[in-house]
């Protein structure tokens, strides 16, 4: 027979239904392109065999850069700190999970307390012959509660924590790809300022070599003294650009410290042998800007975000109805001694069908689901933003990748032609056929573009880590977000 209390109607309907009020998350629709706008450039590079987007620092085919990315990824405190992110939210989420499940106590206690004579009772015992204003209590109970989610409050909350978790996952998996890519990025800037001061200090000893010849011509009057103060002009000039670049491989230095979470000076030694700037590798897996939504960790933060606030609007909405709550206890008392305390006489139980309703406050909950809109408005127009970007930084990066390489090669050329156009400026100069002034611009020529060709090797090698951090390389996710 069905009972009839319209309390216990209300909880056998509420839990058959399973009723979830507020709405069902429905992930959003991001029109992509089939192909990047640099997709055909790139994957007409022929660099080698591809890399491995799971590891790809490895495909500079450097030691030392794989070595000091793996440390950051071992040792990193920002990576620390993503990880410590983590383990809350899954405390979190270990907590709405409890919020679903009946919760249990055992109490108990023992007391002895003394009648004052100014209570009622005090005097009653204090006019008995044989009374003893003394008193003892013993009770033990073992209790439980369990909220009834019938409208689906706590099942939208437990939706959230999960959601958040698994933002907290992808957070932890975007830092590592961040440590990681800027790790190689100031590795390879390193390589690149070194390269470039070589150039500087060769520059600073031709310029060396001229002056002394110059002196020479000039004791002997061969050469006037505008000669030698334009000679000495342009060394000054060059070696003024020397303690620039050394700030800068200092400040370098002192970054890739802080990225390995070592003190500043730590690795310098290391690193004090000069290198060639690597090469860009292949990039055999750009795939397709739809599969961004998948790849890249970030946006899979963005997108779990998203979800957790469309979960938080179903929790508000879940205010507008009533909470019941059943309640159980079963326990002894004695106030006779503590061997009584577990005894047929002594037993005690109840049982509380408990109802919050906040029915006067229908205000407040309008302005918390109002609020809870309005944040997934914002995470919503913040997650289709985060997609534009991340497309955009592909394209980006795929575009310095071939230009940069193409400079680069451009430069090569220059580089090799001005070497010999200065060798032959200056033995025209020593044959009187040419002036001073051509053989010093000759130089300014080459200096410019050997340090160009530096900067755009180092720009080719950077702008292929950007690609692989925009393509979300280095992390593959275990399972589509729920």
């Amino acid at each position: 027979m069905l009972p009839k209390h319209p309390l216990a109607m209300l909880i056998i309907a509420g839990l058959s239904a399973g009723c979830t009020v507020g709405p069902d998350y429905v992930r959003p629709d991001m029109p992509m392109p089939e192909r990047y706008l640099g997709q055909t450039a790139v994957e007409q590079r022929h660099t080698g065999a591809g890399t491995d987007m799971l590891a790809w620092w490895t495909g500079f085919g450097d030691p030392q850069l794989t070595r000091f990315v793996t440390l950051a990824l071992a040792q990193n405190l920002d990576l620390a700190q993503a990880s410590a992110r983590v383990a809350q939210a899954r405390a979190g989420l270990g907590a709405a999970n409890a919020d679903l499940l009946p919760s249990g106590n055992v109490s108990g206690q023992a007391a002895r307390a003394y009648q004052s004579v100014e209570t009622p009772l005090g005097q009653v015992l204090n006019s008995a012959p044989d009374a003893d204003r003394y008193g003892n209590t013993y009770e033990a109970n073992l209790g439980a509660s369990w909220e009834l989610d019938l409208f689906g409050g706590l099942r939208r909350g437990r939706e959230a924590a999960l959601a958040e978790y698994q933002a907290s996952e992808a957070g932890a998996a975007a830092t590592r790809l961040a440590v990681a890519a800027q790790t190689a990025d100031i590795y390879l800037g390193i390589r690149g300022l070194q390269t470039r001061l070589d150039v500087a200090r060769w520059q600073v000893q031709t310029q060396q070599e001229l002056l002394s010849t110059i002196n020479l011509l000039y004791g002997e009057g061969l050469a006037a003294e505008l000669q030698v103060r334009q000679v000495e002009g342009a060394l000054a000039r060059v070696r003024a650009s020397v303690p620039a670049l050394e700030a800068g491989l200092d400040a370098a230095m002192n970054a890739l410290d802080l990225m390995l979470g070592t003190p500043p000076g730590t690795h310098r030694a290391e690193l004090a042998d000069v290198h060639p700037i690597p090469a860009a590798p292949e990039i055999a897996a750009v795939e397709t800007p739809g599969d961004l939504l998948r790849r890249r960790p970030d946006l899979i933060v963005a997108e779990r975000r998203l979800a957790a606030a469309n979960a938080h609007i179903g929790g508000a909405i879940a205010e507008y109805y009533p909470k019941l709550s059943l309640s159980g206890l079963l326990g002894s008392a004695t106030s006779v001694s503590g061997g009584n305390l577990f005894t047929g006489d002594a037993g005690q139980a109840a049982g509380i069908l408990g109802l919050r309703w906040r029915l006067f406050d229908f205000g407040r909950i309008n302005a918390q689901i109002d609020q809870a809109r309005g944040l997934e408005a914002e995470l919503l127009a913040a997650y289709r933003l985060a997609v534009l970007q991340a497309t955009e930084e592909v394209e980006n990066a795929l575009s310095a990748l071939v230009n940069r390489e193409e400079q680069a090669a451009v430069l090569a050329q220059g580089v090799d032609s001005l070497g010999r156009a200065r060798e032959a400026s200056f033995a025209a100069y020593q044959q009187g056929l040419v002036s001073l002034i051509e053989v010093l611009q000759a130089d300014e020529n080459l200096l410019r573009a050997a340090d160009g060709q530096a900067q755009a090797q180092t720009g080719a090698a950077r702008a292929a880590v950007a690609a692989f951090k925009a393509l979300g390389g280095g992390w593959q996710p275990d399972t589509e977000p729920m």
